[in-house]
């Protein structure tokens, strides 16, 4: 269902479209800058398109006694008084025209009185109070009369007490300081809870956004139970989180406009007990941390805030070798910026100017092994650090066995390659090396390589471990497909090829499909085409 609202010009407002627009913006400055600056995004006036000016609607009691009707809403169901007898009581719904000028009003009484009169022996029920009266012409239930600006508005007589209303359109010149914008309140919903989002925060690089207290208590798990955070919508690591003080606008007039959204006043309570997210949190680098963001006292029902990530961080700037002892002619102050090393958890400065890579440009995580020695500096029990294997350049790596990622780990078609290199007479590590000599030469479709930032991949570029098995086994699926027949063990090449190719699920479960049919190729059903 679309709701529409009206927006004050001294409030941030936002669309759908505006948001799916920024959002798409960002997404394209994340991907150039390989970065995404949150606190940018958050603090920013947001830019809307210029504003289209409509007719603000009201109903004007002629009787000052009675309150207007503002009717903000494409189209409303009118409930007020209808005499000075009764409550309020639904009447009519009106409908606004495209032409923004004229409207459809229909009748939509539901309370029936009748009264009697005797003529003669005869005895008269007569039905008087379904009908309403549109510039004195009779408009019965559920019937419909066009209205325009001055239509007067009669549920009954005036002197038996009912009220009279007259149809004004304020001008276009009066009505500027309003727009008027349609959302599908789906979207300004939280996936966690499925409720309109209270105290709402956004997830960068994904821009998904949840309810504080929901993302606060799944920030507690995961850090608990992995090493990053996902996004509960989309699954996609979560770099940075911070509170939307541009969508908390949409949520409070979604919530105005629709009272029946609202949460009881327990929850709402429930969930600021457990919103942790008071400022944009860089996830990054804190992700790994060995601490916990809130603990849950069982006995008495509540969250008790033990250490946020930012006390944690404070906490482990000790682990930074340079913070106590200058390397390289730089030791750390209290404005520097720290990395946590995504494989060994030691913590490191971070520089962007000093030619060298502190980022796998594979998945974008932070690595200490380059940066600590190009100093030559040595770890201890108190400063762990990576030894250099795990982040070096793709062409001074080595490897002697399949990754286990290959073919989508399919065992067998990661045997049936193990068996080709061997009968070319070749070691893996001199098949890897042709292959990445043919991604230099741009001789690979680099479209299904697993890596971010794919196209800037060559043979001097700095990967973790995991990268690297990502990448060999992307290529080995394209040594695989460009081999003949005769060099696959016999009754192989017999085999045909499944019609889901590398995107086969049955391959995973069914030992006899993933040997009867080749998954080594490209899929000619299903989504993956």
């Amino acid at each position: 269902m679309v709701n529409a609202f009206t927006f004050h010009p001294t409030q941030p407002a936002s669309a759908a479209k505006l948001e799916a627009s920024f959002a798409t913006n960002q997404r394209k400055q994340a991907t150039l800058n390989g970065a995404f600056d949150l606190q940018g995004v958050l603090d920013k006036e947001p830019v809307l398109h210029p504003r289209i000016p409509v007719s603000l609607v009201i109903l004007v009691p002629v009787d000052f006694h009675y309150s207007e009707i503002e009717l903000r809403l494409k189209e409303t169901v009118i409930c007020s008084e209808v005499d000075n007898s009764s409550g309020k009581q639904e009447w009519c719904k009106i409908t606004r025209s495209v032409d923004l000028v004229s409207a459809m009003m229909q009748n939509k009484r539901k309370f029936v009185f009748w009264f009697a009169f005797v003529v003669s022996v005869n005895c008269y029920l007569v039905d008087c109070s379904k009908e309403i009266l549109v510039d004195e012409k009779v408009v019965q239930d559920e019937h419909a009369a066009a209205i325009k600006c001055g239509s007067e508005i009669s549920l009954g007589p005036s002197d038996e007490g009912f009220v009279k209303y007259r149809f004004e359109m304020m001008p276009t010149e009066e009505s500027r300081r309003y727009i008027q914008v349609s959302l599908d309140i789906e979207y300004a919903k939280c996936c966690i809870c499925l409720s309109i989002w209270h105290d709402v925060v956004t997830a960068a690089p994904c821009l998904h956004n949840f309810c504080n207290g929901c993302f606060s208590e799944w920030l507690r798990r995961s850090q608990e139970r992995r090493s990053s955070v996902l996004c509960p919508q989309c699954r996609a690591v979560v770099q940075f989180v911070g509170r939307n003080h541009f969508l908390h606008n949409i949520e409070e007039d979604i919530l105005l406009a629709d009272p029946s959204l609202k949460r009881s006043s327990e929850d709402t309570k429930l969930l600021d007990s457990c919103a942790s997210i008071k400022s944009p949190l860089d996830l990054s680098e804190t992700a790994t941390l060995p601490t916990k963001v809130e603990v849950l006292n069982s006995r008495k029902g509540r969250r008790k805030r033990e250490r946020s990530p930012s006390d944690a961080a404070d906490s482990l700037e000790h682990l930074c070798p340079q913070c106590d002892t200058q390397f390289g002619g730089f030791r750390c102050n209290e404005s520097t910026v720290h990395l946590q090393c995504q494989a060994c958890g030691g913590m490191m400065p971070s520089r962007l100017n000093i030619g060298v890579q502190q980022h796998c440009l594979g998945c974008d995580r932070a690595f200490c092994a380059a940066y600590w020695h190009s100093l030559g500096v040595s770890g201890s029990n108190l400063h762990p650090l990576c030894i250099p294997e795990t982040f070096k350049p793709i062409a001074e790596r080595t490897i002697t066995r399949i990754p286990s990622l290959a073919h989508e780990e399919n065992h067998y078609e990661q045997n049936i390659t193990e068996r080709c290199i061997r009968q070319m007479g070749r070691s893996l590590q001199d098949v890897v090396a042709d292959w990445i000599l043919k991604l230099e030469k741009r001789e690979i479709d680099r479209t299904r390589m697993p890596l971010n930032h794919a196209e800037m991949i060559t043979s001097r570029t700095y990967t973790c471990s995991e990268c690297y098995d990502k990448l060999v086994s992307f290529l080995l699926y394209w040594f695989r497909v460009t081999m003949t027949g005769l060099i696959l063990p016999s009754g192989e090449a017999q085999r045909e090829d499944c019609w889901y190719g590398y995107a086969c699920r049955t391959q995973h479960h069914n030992q006899e499909h993933a040997q009867k049919r080749n998954h080594v190729c490209r899929p000619t059903r299903g989504n993956h085409m």
